[in-house]
This record gives structure tokens, sequence and C-alpha cells, in this order.
């Protein structure tokens, strides 16, 4: 502030001039990296050239997965690493030239893009991997933007100039598989807390030495949290447990599953808290003992993190709360059986494990485990062969049966999501095409009913004689016999509403051809309109001679149907022989308009 301030003068602030940013030096091509979620990751460009433009990469890639950057996984970081491998290996062998980053121009950006093309790449794979160059480049653009070619600057402002298309949403699972999946995880859960605490031993129950022995290593478990295979009392009890025939193939893993959660214990967990709760994988992996709060009327909140939402990270849901069949109980549970190895890890994940020869938290990569998990249940997919298990599937499977559930209420089912997004990624899935298909074909047939005439066979005509209040709401009781005996009647069938007809306002003509009483629902059709119908059935063939297939189809197809496969199929074969004769002997005429 310049001067003291006094009454009747503004206050005045000096200027503030902002340092500048000064560019991370990054001096080396192998570093490592902590990431905010994954972990530290080992950096190593070594083997990139030209070297000054690796280094100019490295820099870049620093900055964004620091405090602040754009880049916050571990395992972001190794895919950016990948792509700037294969994008130096083109320049080596397309550019040569390329010394650092002010060699580098539009062109160079273009070429790569279009080589990933050539060698197959889909719209959306170039999308993500030029993504990846181009995020770099305008790193490094913040940083020294005189360093940059003109045209490459431009260049910057986009990533393709073709679109990257729409993705092909990945299919949930059929009901078959999930039913299946859901079984064999409750199956191992239930075992896997009956076994907390259990002594299931009882091959040394005759034997104290072994037992005092196994009472020694469980000491060392629970001093330490696991005891290693080298250890002393470890080795004596394999010892005596081998010479008198004991079963010694898992005894680390099962002294160890008696205090523990075992690594094999993941995949059932995993599987049905995914398929109860609908939560992506990343945000199951990332949950935390304090993950549950504000529990009410069997619910309770469940808080996680959704890296991918900028800005919104940190979201929850409801989930229901009970027993460990319900996602709120097994989590509670699960915190309960995991708090002492989190004691000697000091982790607050809630996935902590006992797995070679130690304490682990987090999950990494599970995929040789959820295979094992599949094989041991013998889980088939719906052409029963052996189901390769995808975790990313089993929230669209969840979705689904939530969609089925909902009956596609949208309002109810776009939960977390937006309608639009909800409709485009969950609920348009292959799964459910049948569902869509089968809920038009039964629009069709409601619409086609709406707009169906009323037929009369003989007999139906005399029980509305006898009961005329059956005829509501389509007409009032004392108006039946007077339709019924003609006096209503128009060219093909009698009307019960001619001034309320559902093609014109209420109170005016009907505005429809004679024929369109067939697909309306005021029009009554009883054997005595037969003979006018079958007149204009012969009509509508006469016609198709004298007309291109499209235009007789336009103008008579429909009413053609409509006779042939409804209306004549309603009465008996006697009745349209009669019609017929009647018709032939009547010489009944048809309006000018059928020659229209």
């Amino acid at each position: 502030m310049s001067g003291r301030p006094r009454r009747g003068r503004p206050v005045a602030f000096a200027p503030i001039t902002p340092e500048a940013v000064q560019p991370d030096p990054v001096l080396g091509l192998k570093f490592t990296i902590e990431a905010r979620h994954g972990g530290t990751v080992l950096v190593d460009m070594t083997g990139l050239e030209p070297r000054p433009l690796a280094i100019a990469f490295a820099g870049a890639l620093h900055r964004s997965a620091a405090l602040g950057g754009s880049i916050g996984a571990a395992s972001v970081i190794k895919q950016y690493l990948q792509v700037y491998r294969h994008f130096f290996a083109w320049l080596a062998d397309e550019a040569p030239k390329v010394a650092g980053i002010s060699d580098l121009h539009a062109a160079h950006i273009d070429g790569f893009s279009s080589t990933l093309e050539r060698l197959g790449k889909s719209a959306i794979h170039r999308h993500i991997i030029v993504g990846k160059v181009i995020n770099t480049l305008r790193m490094m653009e913040a940083d020294r933007p005189d360093r940059i070619a003109p045209d490459l600057h431009e260049r910057l402002r986009y990533t393709l100039a073709t679109s990257a298309g729409r993705s092909t949403p990945r299919d949930a699972y059929s009901p078959f598989v999930a039913r299946a999946l859901r079984d064999a995880a409750r199956a191992d859960i239930e075992a896997m807390f009956r076994r907390f605490g259990a002594d299931d031993d009882h091959t040394d129950e005759g034997d104290p030495i072994i037992a005092r022995a196994r009472a020694e290593v469980e000491a060392v478990i629970a001093r330490q949290g696991f005891i290693v295979a080298d250890h002393p009392a470890l080795k004596s009890l394999y010892f005596m447990r081998a010479r008198r025939g004991l079963p010694i193939s898992t005894l680390v893993d099962d002294l160890h599953r008696r205090h523990h959660l075992h690594v094999t214990d993941i995949p059932p967990l995993f599987v049905l808290l995914s398929l109860d709760t609908g939560l992506e994988p990343e945000c199951l992996k990332a949950l935390t003992v304090d993950c549950l709060a504000n529990p009410s009327a069997g619910t309770v909140e469940l808080r996680y993190l959704k890296r991918r939402a900028r800005a919104a990270e940190h979201k929850s849901m409801r989930v229901r709360d009970g027993g460990i069949g319900t996602p709120g109980g097994l989590i509670r549970r699960l915190i309960e059986v995991t708090a002492v190895a989190r004691q000697h890890l000091s982790a607050d994940c809630l996935w902590v494990y006992h797995n070679a020869g130690g304490l682990h938290a987090g999950i990494r990569h599970p995929r040789e485990r959820l295979d094992a998990w599949v094989a041991r249940h013998r889980i088939v997919d719906d052409d029963g062969k052996p189901l390769y298990l995808l975790l990313s599937r089993l929230r669209k499977t969840h979705k689904a049966l939530w969609y089925t559930k909902t009956e596609g209420h949208m309002a109810r089912f776009a939960v977390g999501h937006s309608r639009e997004v909800a409709a485009r990624h969950y609920a348009d899935l292959p799964s459910l095409r049948p569902l869509h298909e089968a809920a038009v074909a039964d629009a069709f047939r409601e619409a086609v009913a709406a707009a169906m005439p009323t037929i009369l066979p003989p007999t139906a005509e005399q029980a509305l004689r006898e009961g005329p209040e059956q005829a509501a709401p389509l007409m009032p009781p004392d108006t039946v016999d007077p339709l019924l005996d003609g006096e209503q009647d128009v060219w093909l069938a009698a009307c019960a509403g001619f001034h309320r007809s559902p093609f014109a306002e209420v109170g005016s003509p009907c505005s429809q051809p004679f024929w369109g009483c067939l697909h309306c629902p005021n029009a009554v059709i009883t054997a005595r309109k037969l003979p006018a119908i079958l007149a204009f059935l012969a009509f509508v063939e006469d016609q198709r001679q004298g007309l291109p297939g499209s235009d007789w189809m336009a103008k008579f197809g429909q009413v053609h149907a409509r006779i042939v496969n409804q209306i004549l199929p309603a009465f008996s074969d006697a009745v349209v022989a009669e019609a017929r004769l009647r018709a032939t002997d009547e010489h009944l005429y048809l309006p000018p308009e059928t020659r229209a």
C-alpha cells in the first residue's frame, strides 16, 4: 500500500509483479515420479534419441505429474512413456534430422498419425496416442513458447483433424454369468469369514510338540504381522510336519489365513462388491477404512474417489447396510478383519492382505488371481467356454440388471450420471438389445391394437344385442341396436362416432377416406358389412395389376393386410363364403375416391 490512508483518499496498492515461471530443470533421462495415485514410477528414457528432445519430453512429463498437474495416476505416466517410445521410434525412421523441440513441425504430428492409421489403429486409439504427444508439447509451449515453430504452434490447437467417432460400449455379462459369479463369490466370502480365528488344522491335535511349534509361529505372526519363510520357528514346524507326513505345501498361507485376508480372497470380494454397488474398478480399489458414513434406515453412505471426475473426484452413494450380504455390512466386516494387518502397515486402504511372505496394501495386478478364481469355480460364459473375467464389465452388468429392474425408467436408472450418459454408455448395450426390441414390438402391437376396429362375428353380435352395456366405453348402450341394425353404417363398417373421429376435431365429420374405417377404433365390423369389404378387397387386388409395386403398397398395402390377416380370419369360412356370394349377386359399387 502506498503511503498512509487518509480520509477522502482511496486506498492504492503498489503493483505486484508476478514471478516468472521457472521450468523444472530435468537434466537426466532416468528419474522417479511419486504419483498422486498408484505409487512410485521409474522413468527411464535413456534409450530415446535425440537426447535434447528426450530431455524436453522428460521435463514436460515430470511437470505434468507434479502437484496440480494433469497426470495423477502412475498407470497414466506409464502410458505416456509407452507413447513416447513409439513417437521417438517413428522420428528415428521418418525424421532423422529432428534434433530438438525447435525442429518439430506440424508435418511430424500428421505423419505420425498417418503411420498409426496405416498400422490399423482405430480413430479413438489414434486420438489417445497422438493426444499424449500433443499434451506434452503443449506443456513445453506453456514454459517456452519461443522454442515452438509457428506451424506447430497452430497445430497444437487440436488433436486430429478427423473425429474420434463414437466408442463401442463394453457389453454387460448375461444374467446367467452374473448369477454364477455372485454365487461363487458369496460361497467364498462366507468360508473366508468362518476361518478367521478358527482352528481348521485337526491333523496335529494329538501331537503336543507340533501344537507348541505352531503356537510359536502364530505368536510371531501376531507380534510382527507375518512370518518370513526362513524364520527358525517356521522352519522347525515345517520339518516336524514333513517328518510326520502332514500337509506342508500351503503351510505358510494356511497359518496367515487365520489372521489376515489372503491375496486369493480379493477376487470374490471385489466381484461381489462390484456387482452389488456398480462402482468402477478404480473406485473400488481406492476405498479406504473411512468410506462408510451416515447410516440411516438400513442404508449407509459409501464415499469413494473417482479420479476421472475432474473437480468432483469425491463422490458418494447410498447402499444397503446390514449383514455381510449387503455392501455396507460386507465393507464393515472387512474393516474389522483387516484392522490388525493395517496396524503393521500404517495404511488406510481397505484392501490389506497377506501374499508372498508379507503384508500388502492395495490391488495392483489382479489378472492372474482372477483367472485362477474363475478356473477354480469352473465359471463359463454363455457359450459354455471358460469365462474371461473383465472387472470393467461387472459395472456394466450391475447397470444392465438395474436397467431391467427399473424397466428402462431413466429417472430411476440414471444414478450418478446424466440421462444422456446413462442412456449412451449403460443402456445402449448389446445384451439389452433383445429387451429394447421386445419393447418396440410391444409398442407397435399396442399401436395396432389401438387402431383396430371392433370386429363382431355373429355370436359376438348376438351377445352384444342381449347385453348392450358391454359396448361401453365405445358407445352408450342405447345406441347399440341402431348401430347393429345399420342406421350408422358407412361404406365398410358401422361407425360408433362419426363426429368423434380420432382423425378430426370433436364435433366435425370424419375426414378419412372410406377405407380409413378399417384403421379406426370407432368402426364396428359385423357380418353385414363383409360383402362390401370383400368387394373392396377385389378392387384392391385388381389395382395391383395396374400400379407400380411401391405405389400400390403406399396406397393399399396396410388396408389389404388388415382385411386378409385380421378381419376375415375373425369370421367362419361359411360366413365369409356367404358374404362373397352376396357381393357377387348384389353388384356392390365403390365410391369414386377409390380412383383418386
